[in-house]
């Protein structure tokens, strides 16, 4: 197995983790690790509500989210050599649920806290959960953006 070069405690906020992360992209956020061109190596994530929404059918996580902590991000991570303006190819070799926590969500957020293009349609808030094999066929209807989102990670 790769080396980790970020590991994530579940039970831990964003912040409180050994590599402390972030939630925004900015050239002021300092690296926390860097690589080198063709390394390959692990980074562990938390979901982007830095485990605010729980594994179970109560929507009232997702009605009480607080939104100024959300959109956690591992990183950022240097790549040696690279420049400003430089595009990266990165493969991404596997993608999955860390140990203990396969499990996922989606939301659709309240009007009063926060809404989306679905608050027409869905004006309370709504979490369908469940084990992480039932999202397999949504992640690959979706895969263009993840990796579009994962990319920028790197």
């Amino acid at each position: 197995m790769p080396k980790t070069l970020f590991k994530v405690d579940l039970t831990k906020s964003m912040d409180q983790q050994e590599l402390p992360g972030h939630n925004r992209w900015h050239p002021d956020i300092p690296a926390v690790v860097s690589v080198n061109p063709g390394d390959v190596f692990r980074i562990e994530c938390k979901d982007w509500t830095d485990g605010q929404i729980k594994d179970n059918d109560d929507p009232k996580d997702v009605e009480e989210v607080d939104l100024t902590v959300v959109h956690v991000l591992s990183g950022p991570i240097w790549v040696n050599g690279a420049q400003p303006g430089d595009i990266l190819v990165v493969d991404l070799l596997d993608i999955g649920a860390l140990q203990g926590d396969e499990w996922g969500f989606t939301g659709i957020f309240a009007k009063e806290n926060g809404g989306g293009f679905l608050t027409d349609h869905t004006p309370k808030r709504l979490k369908p959960s469940g084990i992480f094999k039932a999202f397999i066929p949504l992640l690959a209807t979706f895969q263009g953006c993840a990796l579009l989102a994962l990319l920028t990670l790197a």
